[in-house]
Parts: structure tokens; C-alpha cells; sequence
């Protein structure tokens, strides 16, 4: 990322695989050619979704790139490891040994939390004015 823009070089993602892992754990070759794409399409939702992301990565450089990293990483859990991960619910019967789990993003989607939205400059309120007199 360049410094002084906060613009990648390259123009098209915010993130890096290595900066995702950095963050996370050490991803399987195949977890990181996933995390490749899922980066270029966070990348891509987060200016279709926020115009205002120019002027909050310029305000707090490195923003974008911790919020694609962590949409990708919430995609990504559900499929990670055999541990159950992004679970929301738990069912465990001992009985006749059912278990039973609903996650959070059981379909690996990525998307915006409303906190993440708000950084980016979506729905932040702002004033201005418009004088209604002419010159004097």
C-alpha cells in the first residue's frame, strides 16, 4: 500500500493473502488460493457498497484492509479445520450421540457488519449548508 494515497499499487484489492494470514494462522495452500479470491471479491463488494471508502482509508490507512480481511476470514470459518467455528447454536444429546450446530454464515457469503459500513462512510450523517441569499 502506497503511504502517502492509501492505495494498493495495483489498484484492485485491499488485502493480501500474507496480510489475512499474518492475522489469523497459517493457511493450507489450498485455504490460501481460496483467500486469494475472497479477497478480490471483499475488495470489490467494499467499493460497490461504500463510495466513502476513499476518504475513511485516507482518514485511517489500513482500514479497508482490516475490514476485507475480516469479511474473508468470516468466510472462510465455517470450512476451517475440524474444529466447528462461527457457531451460533450447539446441540449435543449423549444419549444415542446427536450433535447438532448452526453457524453464522453457514453459506461462507461474504458481507458488511453495519459497524464496518459506518467506518467505510456509509450512513454517517453530515452538515452542510447552502446559502439561500445572493452576494451582497
Amino acid at each position: 500500500m502506497d503511504d502517502e494515497t492509501g492505495v494498493y499499487p495495483d489498484g484492485s484489492v485491499f488485502a493480501y493473502v500474507d496480510t489475512l494470514e499474518a492475522g489469523w494462522h497459517t493457511l493450507t495452500d489450498e485455504e490460501r488460493a481460496r483467500a486469494g479470491v475472497l479477497l478480490a471479491r471483499a475488495s470489490r463488494i467494499i467499493r460497490a457498497d461504500c463510495p466513502g471508502w476513499s476518504r475513511a482509508e485516507a482518514e485511517n490507512p489500513g482500514l479497508c484492509s482490516d475490514i476485507c480481511c475480516e469479511m474473508v476470514k468470516r468466510a472462510m470459518l465455517p470450512g476451517t479445520g475440524d474444529i466447528p467455528a462461527g457457531i451460533t447454536q450447539m446441540n449435543r444429546t449423549t444419549g444415542p450421540f446427536t450433535d447438532g450446530y448452526s453457524f453464522a454464515n453457514p453459506t461462507g457469503g461474504l458481507y458488511l457488519y453495519d459497524t464496518e459500513k459506518r467506518r467505510l462512510g456509509n450512513g454517517v450523517q453530515t452538515a452542510f449548508s447552502i446559502p439561500m441569499a445572493g452576494a451582497a
